[in-house]
Formats: C-alpha cells, structure tokens, sequence
C-alpha cells in the first residue's frame, strides 16, 4: 500500500475539512484510508456527519473516546502506532487542531511518514488553549502545509518553516458548505424545535467559557439577557454542560437549549440566524461566507481573517448583551469580499499537491522536505 493517502480523523471539525480532500482525491484515483481515531463518538457528534457529507464509511475506527488532554492524547497515539504500520501511507493527512491532529503527527513523524497538515499556520498565540499547542507541534513536523489564509502563511515563515513545504490552497470546510449550500434550508430545523422567524444561535463550550462556575456563570448572565432580546437556540456540546447547569442555564420559550445537531441541521439554523454567538473556531468561517453577525466570546482568534473579511467579533461575555444589541440593530452587511481562495475548490488544490508528491515518491527527509 505505498502509494495510500491515510486520513486521521478524529473530532466534528474534522470531518466537514476532510470530505471535499477525500473526494478530489477520488477522483484522481489515488488509493485512500480513513482512520476514525474515535475522538467523537456519539452518533450526532461523529456518525451522522459521515451519512451527510458522503464521506466514505472509516477503513478503522480506533474507539478512543474522551478522556484529559493528556489522557486521551497518550491513548490516540497508542492505537494509532498500532494502526499506521499495517496501513503503510505514503502521505497521512492530518486536519485542524483535536488532540488527533497532534497524536497523529507525533506518531506519523516518529514513524517516519510523511505528514501533510490541513489548516497549517492558525495562531491565536494563546498557549492557554490546548489547539494551540496542537496547532504549533502539527506544523513543526508537517511536511506539506495546506494554508486557508495569507496570514497563516506569514506565521509558519516567523516561525523558521520552509517556504516550500507551505502552500495557499483556501479552506476545505468553505468547499463543504458551498457544496451543500441548497440544502441548506433553515425552515426545516427551526419548525422542527419550535423556533420563530428571527433568533439567535450559540454555540459555547471552550473551558475558559464552561470549565469553572464564575465563567459559566457570566455566560448564563448573557444568554438570559440575550434570550430578553430574541429567541434563542443552543445546541449544547456535552462539554460543559453540567457545569452550564449548575450555574443556572434552563431551556425555556426564549432559550431553547438542544442537543447536538448534525452538520446540515445545524448549518442550516446558521444561515437563517439574524446572530451568531460562539466559541468555535469553523463557525466564524462559516457565518463570514454566509455573511451572518457573529459574535465570538474569546479574547483572541486564530482567524482574524473572519473579522477583517467577514462578519466576526470578539467579546467577553459581559459585552455579549450590548454588542448583540449592536448587531442586530446593524442586520446583515449588504455586500461581503470573501476571503482570498474561500471559492469551494481547495479540496481540489490540496489533492494536485499530494498527488504529485505521490508521483514525485513520497518520502520524509531533508531532500523531500524542501
């Protein structure tokens, strides 16, 4: 299997950057593998965006599960030891910044694969987020850097990386919703939970918003008074969710809290929403393509594109009552430039890369990292 492209999936971002790659790649003919780390497990977490983005069925799914950062982390990278061998990639592709990104790069360089990381040279420079850590280890030992933005690029060139191993390609989860973009319905989901014609979705479930009961409890504060303004919708990771609780968060008339939903019904919801409030990293990308105010509850972004070319703010969650007001006063900007490459073909221009390293002889060293 020398010439296979393996994909090491693991968490929800993954899968919508990872489809339009698995597909181009298809279509060149190149022999593929997809590794379900397991990281996400749930059916509305992990299954269901495998039956709505056409992605192939996993050659493995590893069953990790959750666990502490280092926990989880250690367990990815033993069942991954024990995967990548058989599989024998040329090229192992790895996406975003879960803790599979940086279990898979660890392993894949230690055994001497070589590594392409989709969605290379993110910096929020906030060491406190675990995706950081991931997000710097990853790209130091990529040898193909797949850049969803200029400024990307420019960090992985500070940083000392070699300007031949980067390259602009656009962003792959972009090609994802502009792929499914008229099925993207908002009528549907928001019938279904009961939801009025203008409202709000929010999506919270960093630790520096839900880990601790004074953060929960400043974001409980501003989802009430967000909900005394518009409906609401939260669709609730299991991450924080006790401690949201415990703080006070109560689904009622004006803030419906859901469970998780799969990729179209949530998407759908966004693209409908008058306002947007998150912590997610893909959802300001998405909101800036669907030109839909989003308000991001963090003191930093490693997508700052999102905010000079699209719709995005930061917050803190004190400024959350205020700021909505603002936004939703404003309404929707009447013309949006989208981001240089954000076209739907990046999943294409990632694939011509691997494909020729593939007939130029993948393999890791000085002579091929160049």
């Amino acid at each position: 299997m020398a010439e296979t492209v393996a994909h090491i999936v693991g968490a929800r971002p993954n899968f919508m950057k990872a489809a339009p790659v698995v597909r181009a790649l298809d279509d060149l003919g190149c022999r593929q593998v997809v590794i379900h780390t397991g990281q996400h497990y749930d059916d509305r977490m992990s299954a269901v965006f495998f039956r709505e983005l056409g992605l192939p069925q996993p050659t493995m799914d590893l069953g990790v599960g959750s666990g502490s950062h280092g926990r989880q982390t250690a367990a990815l990278m033993v069942a991954l030891e024990d995967a990548l061998p058989g599989v024998d990639p040329a090229i192992v592709l790895l996406y975003g910044d879960v803790n599979s990104t940086l279990a898979g790069a660890l392993v894949a360089a230690k055994l001497g694969m070589v590594i392409g990381h989709v969605e290379a040279g993110l910096r929020s420079f906030d060491r406190t987020m675990p995706e950081e850590i991931n997000r710097v280890v990853t790209d130091a030992l990529a040898d193909l850097l797949f850049a969803t933005s200029p400024e990307a690029i420019d960090h992985l060139e500070r940083e000392g990386i070699d300007a031949g191993r980067v390259h602009m390609v656009g962003n792959p989860m972009i090609d994802t919703l502009l792929e499914h973009l008229d099925r993207l319905d908002p009528g549907p989901p928001r019938e279904a939970l009961g939801v009025g014609e203008r409202y709000a979705v929010v999506t919270l479930h960093r630790p520096s918003n839900v880990d601790d009961a004074a953060s929960a409890r400043r974001v409980v504060d501003a989802l009430d008074g967000l909900a005394a303004m518009i409906e609401v919708v939260l669709p609730l990771h299991p991450r924080g969710r006790a401690m949201l609780e415990e703080a006070g968060l109560r689904s009622r008339d004006a803030l419906k809290v859901v469970e998780p939903l799969g990729y179209l019904d949530f998407v759908a919801l966004v693209r409908g929403a008058a306002l947007v409030v998150t912590d997610s990293g893909g959802i300001q990308e998405e909101t800036t393509i669907l030109g839909v105010p989003c308000l991001t509850v963090r003191p930093n972004t490693e997508r700052p594109i999102t905010i000079t070319h699209g719709t995005n703010r930061l917050v803190t969650p004190e400024a959350i009552v205020d700021e909505a007001r603002r936004a939703l006063d404003g309404g929707r900007p009447a013309t949006l430039e989208p981001p240089p490459l954000w076209d739907g073909h990046a999943g294409e221009r990632i694939a011509r890369i691997v494909a020729e390293r593939l007939s130029a002889g993948a393999h890791r060293g000085s002579a091929a990292r160049g």
